[in-house]
């Protein structure tokens, strides 16, 4: 079996920590995506901003792995706090496509940089 490393250059570079995501015969695994902007630097705001660069991250790993959301079958969201979960899930309803992936939603008792949210994906080739 062929495993591919994937990066996206739009996202800040942890390439000697991590793959933003890899790709084997039919499936992409996408690492947590974090609110960075390119620079590795968390984006200002709260929640809801936290969660749209998160989704903004992984779209931009998964373009560059050639998929896109609407072949996206699983995310895992990781909230710090669950009280974060109704606006989390705003933001989310609106920039995920349909048809919508399954997803699971968990509190985290500590996320990387103590971020608020952290956002993994499963798509298709």
């Amino acid at each position: 079996m062929s495993i591919e490393r994937i990066n996206s250059d739009q996202n800040a570079s942890f390439s000697h920590i991590l793959s933003h995501a890899t790709k084997v015969p039919g499936l992409i695994f996408l690492s947590g995506q974090v609110p960075v902007d390119h620079t590795g630097t968390i984006v200002e705001g709260g929640i809801q901003e936290h969660t749209a660069q998160c989704i903004k991250n992984l779209g931009n790993v998964l373009q560059a792995a050639g998929s896109s959301w609407e072949k996206v079958v699983k995310v895992n969201v990781y909230l710090k706090d669950m009280d974060n979960f109704v606006a989390m899930n705003e933001v989310y309803e609106k920039l995920i496509p349909a048809p919508k992936p399954a997803r699971t939603c968990i509190q985290a008792a500590k996320l990387p940089n103590d971020v608020d949210v952290e956002i993994e994906a499963i798509a298709a080739t």
